[in-house]
């Protein structure tokens, strides 16, 4: 599919290409160009923030039912719309179209959740030791804030983020991954389609650094939640520091299965096929290590040589394909580098899935490795994100437990076992904010808490009622009766 030059929506104007020039998008899964966005530049930022702060002011003002009536009606476009943002999906990015079509009913779920608080309390009443006295706490919206969204998640990320920021009263500047931006404009699109004000949503386009740096340092910013590599989310806390702007971040992550011996394999399979090779590895909770109990290794080696030999990599709408490209050709070299320097440090390629013949030249196609390691190897703590999973044994419980703590990161941990015991422990000892017993270390709902620790994130969690204390303030408002 082509979508040609596409402009964006600035307050009420439209905008086209400015001296910035545009960005091409390519189809992952034959490098073909199908649409150009305007690279936008620091040069365009004082019309996006006019009309983001006018935005405010009115949204602001605007009730909760109100807010919540159009967040609602969102979601109901959304589902409306899903072919066709399915299909941008697997165009600007390759994902499967199964896999397209779930991210698009996750994210009206998102938008949903969050319209229905429309009619929730954003507050409450609290005693007051002083006489005649009723004391109340009130949410209010930051005012202006900003949100960097990822390509791997061209649409759900959005919407994640979107849903609390709306709800709460904020006016919203998001810049989507260059690589993905198509998503975010139709969303866009459908968002003033269900009533949003002009200027309460501003989709950025632009090419990395060249825009976000003047963006987020902008003094009508009141908030930034980012979600994407570590080494960007840390250089954005940096920026901030020494600001009174809030910041989120939601970064990498290196999450790792802990299979016992007395682990269902069955479980086990489907939860590196669901964790580890979905989305081709293109997940910050994806699957990146199996650390498996010594007495069950051999047995579970042989079941995952058959997993990763019946994968079929390949472009994402081609038949029988089960493990689709990789976003585009810098991903694909990273992910190669690793695995390469990984086996150059010692590590050993157990399997590896065969690649559709003649595609490897026009996608971007990786296939999917299962590499025995250690932890004096690089890839051991590295996060690969993609589909490259490194295996080690362990003797014990607690050498397993040890083995899954023994990362800068804490996204994401799993453990399979049938011991009670065993479970609550590890749920008790894993240093991650989201913990799994019996499954894959991807797939939480959309009121579940979201987000890790360490490198992997800030203190502030995404998802679920959670998410709006990032987005508010809290006023304590005391009212002397007589």
């Amino acid at each position: 599919m082509k979508y040609g030059e596409l402009q964006l929506h600035i307050g009420a104007q439209q905008r086209g290409a400015s001296e910035g020039g545009q960005i091409e998008v390519l189809n992952p899964s034959n490098g073909e160009v199908i649409a150009k966005v305007p690279a936008l530049t620091a040069e365009d930022l004082p019309a996006v923030f006019a009309a983001a702060e006018s935005g405010a002011a009115q949204w602001r003002e605007t009730d909760g039912i109100e807010r919540g009536r159009i967040l609602l009606h969102a979601a109901q476009l959304v589902r409306e719309h899903a072919s066709e943002l399915a299909e941008i999906i697997t165009s600007e990015l390759g994902k499967l179209p199964a896999d397209a079509a779930g991210e698009v009913e996750k994210s009206a779920q998102f938008l949903e959740y969050y319209g229905g608080m429309g009619r929730d309390e954003f507050g409450g009443i609290m005693f007051d030791g002083r006489p005649n006295t009723v004391t109340s706490r009130v949410r209010e919206p930051l005012g202006v804030v900003a949100l960097i969204t990822p390509w791997n998640d061209p649409l759900l990320t959005p919407c994640r983020k979107l849903g609390p920021a709306l709800i709460s009263g904020n006016a919203v500047i998001i810049k989507p991954a260059s690589a993905t931006p198509l998503c975010v404009m139709k969303l866009a699109e459908l968002l003033r389609e269900a009533g949003l004000p002009d200027g309460v949503l501003t989709v950025v386009t632009g090419r990395g650094d060249a825009v976000v740096h003047d963006l987020i340092d902008h003094p009508a910013i009141a908030g930034v939640s980012f979600t994407g590599s570590t080494e960007t989310g840390m250089s954005i806390q940096k920026q901030l520091a020494g600001k009174n702007i809030r910041v989120q971040t939601e970064m990498g992550g290196k999450n790792t299965l802990l299979v016992m011996d007395d682990a269902d394999l069955d479980l086990v399979e489907s939860a590196v096929v669901a964790g580890g090779l979905g989305q081709v590895g293109q997940r910050c909770t994806a699957t990146s290590r199996i650390v498996v109990h010594e007495a069950i290794a051999d047995e579970l080696q042989d079941r995952l040589v058959k997993v990763f030999q019946s994968q079929q990599a390949g472009p994402a709408t081609a038949p029988g394909v089960t493990v689709g490209p990789v976003v585009d050709s810098r991903a694909r070299e990273s992910i190669l580098e690793h695995r390469d320097r990984a086996v150059a440090q010692g590590a050993r390629v157990i399997a590896a899935a065969p690649l559709t013949d003649g595609q490897q030249d026009r996608a971007f196609l990786v296939a999917p490795a299962l590499l025995e390691v250690s932890t004096k190897q690089d890839i051991w703590n590295e996060e690969v994100f993609g589909p490259i999973i490194g295996m080690a044994k362990v003797a014990s419980f607690e050498e397993g437990v040890a083995a899954v703590n023994d990362t800068s990161y804490g996204l994401a941990a799993a453990i399979f076992t049938r011991s009670l015991a065993n479970a609550f422990e590890f749920a008790r000892r894993a240093n991650a904010g989201q913990v799994s017993i019996n499954h894959p270390t991807t797939g939480w709902d959309v009121h579940h808490p979201f987000g890790g620790f360490g490198d992997s994130g800030s203190g502030y969690k995404e998802q679920g009622r959670q998410a709006l204390e990032f987005y508010t303030r809290c006023k304590t408002v005391a009212l002397r009766s007589h």
